[in-house]
């Protein structure tokens, strides 16, 4: 990436942070810079933590996510969260020279593979909607699930009996309209559920 803004853009000055911590550190020190790459897995943040705080702290300065792996939830979520666009790292130089570009005249940049598809985003509203129809504490009981968790470990943690825990599960799979536990987590991941 470096690469590419350096021999595309000779004069700018261009900062590297290897952490949240080090960037905001020289985010505060100044002086303000046009624009923020933040990769999706910044160490010392977690999902959209550091854009966030960015969007809190900085509210002018426009802010790309790169990531190289991606989904349709996650760029969504991260353009909700304020990110002015969503750099997958496996575009080509020419398309990603273009989106900065973009962002750069306060344009969002999406890549054009994940614009919204109206099917795809109607099935993700009908999939919240029944995830919204369980009670906070099945709610917590298919954050375990989704984090892979048996259901002797959940009864643990949340300090239940296996039987509560089978008859939490029960009800998720009958409220999801689905028959494992494997295919509700394949609802909860695809909108990015996780308790």
């Amino acid at each position: 990436m470096r690469a590419i803004l350096s021999s595309a853009f000779p004069a700018c000055a261009i900062a590297e942070a290897g952490s949240f911590a080090e960037a905001l550190g020289q985010l505060e020190a100044g002086p303000d810079p046009d624009l923020v790459l933040l990769d999706l897995n910044i160490p010392d943040a977690s999902r959209f933590s550091a854009l966030e705080q960015l969007r809190a702290d900085f509210p002018s300065l426009p802010v790309v996510m790169v990531s190289g792996s991606y989904d349709r939830v996650t760029v969504r979520d991260a353009l909700a969260a304020g990110a002015a666009g969503f750099l997958p790292k496996t575009l080509d130089r020419a398309t990603i020279l273009d989106a900065i570009q973009q962002v750069m005249l306060g344009e969002i940049y999406v890549p054009g593979e994940l614009q919204s598809d109206p099917a795809a985003d109607e099935e993700d509203e009908k999939i919240r909607k029944l995830i919204d129809s369980l009670t906070p504490q099945q709610r917590v009981v298919l954050g375990h699930v989704v984090a892979g968790r048996l259901n002797k470990q959940i009864a643990h943690e949340l300090d239940i009996s296996m039987t509560t825990v089978k008859a939490h599960v029960s009800a998720i799979l009958c409220k999801l309209n689905v028959f494992s536990r494997t295919q509700a987590v394949i609802l909860a991941n695809r909108i990015g559920f996780d308790g």
